[in-house]
C-alpha cells in the first residue's frame, strides 16, 4: 500500500495544485461567493467521506431547532435526479438521497432541500428558515459561510493524510485554516492529555477550537413495528448489512456485546441490486445502519429488519462548542 502512494503521489501533487489555485481565485475574489443575509453553518471535511456529517446535521437540528426554524441544504449525493428538489417523508432515496431522507423522515418539521448548486438550493428555502444547515459543502465555496464547522475522524486525521489519489483528502490540509472550529469525531474515551496531544498534531490556527466528538449508540433497535432493547438479538443469529465508509465502530460495537453475527459490507451509499436485495429479503432478522435503512426498507417484506439509532455526544466542552455557533446565529439578528 506505501509503495502504490509512492507511486501516485505526483498525481497528488497535480490535484493539490488545481485545489490549491481554485481556493486562491475565491480567496482573491475573483471566483464569487455569495453571502446570505441569514446564518449559513457549514458541516463538512477534507476527506472524501467518514467523518460523521450526518450525525452533526442531526445534532445541530436537535439543540437547535427549538429556538430556530431550520432548513438544511445537502447535494443529496447518490440520488438520481438532478436539480433542486426538497425532500419529502414520501421520497426515495434513488429521488433525494438516504441522508437527506433520512433527516426529513426523523425531522419532519424541518425544510429539507438536495441542489448540487448549493446557493440556489438555499435561495429557494431561504423565505421559510431562519438558518440553514450546509452540509457536506466545506469545498463548496461559491457559498459564503456565517460559521464553518470542520470535522475529522480520530482514526484518520487529516494532518496525516495525503491529498488525493495517494490519500484521502480533496485539498490541502492547510485548507483547515478556513474552519471556525474543527471537531474530532468517532473518538474512543480519551484523557485529557490523549486530546491535547491530538490537537498538537492537527495544528490549530490561533483562535481555532478543537472539540472532541463520540458516537453513541442507542439503548434499542428500531423497525417499522417498533422498537426492540438491543438484548433481543443475544439470542439470535443476524446478518449486519453496512453501506457506510467505515462500519468498523459498530462492529466492534456490536462484539463488545457478544453478540453473534455475520457482515456483509457494501460501499457508501451503495444502490442495492434487485439479485442483491432478494438475496438479503431471504433471511430472517438484518440489522443495519439508519442511512441504509431508509433504502432497503421499502424493498424488504419478509425479512425482518432493524437499525441501530447512533447521536453526537461530546468529550469536553459542548457548551462551548454550542455556544460558539449559537453566537454566530445571534450576529444576523
Amino acid at each position: 500500500m506505501k509503495s502504490l502512494r509512492k507511486l501516485l503521489l505526483p498525481f497528488s501533487v497535480l490535484y493539490g495544485l488545481v485545489t490549491a489555485v481554485r481556493n486562491k481565485l475565491f480567496d482573491f475574489g475573483i471566483l464569487k461567493s455569495t453571502r446570505f443575509s441569514l446564518p449559513v453553518i457549514v458541516v463538512g471535511n477534507l476527506s472524501t467521506g467518514g467523518t460523521g456529517k450526518s450525525p452533526m446535521v442531526e445534532y445541530l437540528i436537535r439543540n437547535l431547532k427549538n429556538d430556530y426554524k431550520i432548513g438544511v441544504v445537502s447535494r443529496g449525493y447518490g440520488r438520481k435526479t438532478k436539480g433542486f428538489l426538497e425532500v419529502l417523508p414520501s421520497n426515495t432515496a434513488m429521488e433525494v438521497g438516504d441522508e437527506p431522507l433520512q433527516i426529513k423522515k426523523k425531522f419532519p418539521e424541518v425544510i429539507v432541500a438536495v441542489s448540487e448548486k448549493r446557493a440556489v438550493g438555499i435561495e429557494k428555502i431561504r423565505k421559510n428558515t431562519g438558518v440553514i444547515l450546509l452540509d457536506d459543502a466545506f469545498q463548496h465555496r461559491s457559498v459564503k459561510p456565517g460559521y464553518s464547522i470542520l470535522l475529522t475522524s480520530y482514526t484518520d486525521l487529516y494532518s496525516d493524510d495525503f491529498i488525493l489519489p495517494a490519500g484521502n483528502l480533496r485539498e490541502s490540509s492547510r485548507g483547515a485554516s478556513r474552519a471556525d472550529c474543527i471537531v474530532v469525531t468517532k473518538c474512543p474515551k480519551l484523557t485529557e492529555s490523549e486530546m491535547d496531544g491530538v490537537e498538537k498534531r492537527l495544528n490549530p490556527k490561533i483562535g481555532q477550537d478543537v472539540f472532541f466528538s463520540l458516537i453513541s449508540y442507542g439503548e434499542k433497535i428500531m423497525s417499522a413495528n417498533g422498537a426492540e432493547a438491543l438484548e433481543f438479538l443475544s439470542t439470535k443469529t443476524f446478518l449486519l448489512v453496512t453501506g457506510i465508509a467505515n462500519p468498523t465502530p459498530l462492529v466492534d460495537y456490536l462484539h463488545s456485546k457478544n453478540l453473534k453475527f455475520t457482515h456483509r459490507s457494501f460501499p457508501d451509499h451503495h444502490h442495492f441490486s434487485e439479485p442483491e436485495l432478494k438475496e438479503l429479503d431471504a433471511q430472517n432478522i438484518i440489522l443495519t445502519t439508519e442511512k441504509d435503512y431508509v433504502r432497503l426498507q421499502p424493498f424488504l417484506k419478509n425479512a425482518l429488519l432493524y437499525y441501530l439509532p447512533i447521536e453526537v455526544s461530546f468529550l469536553r466542552d459542548e457548551k462551548k462548542f454550542l455556544s460558539g455557533v449559537r453566537d454566530a446565529i445571534q450576529k444576523y439578528n
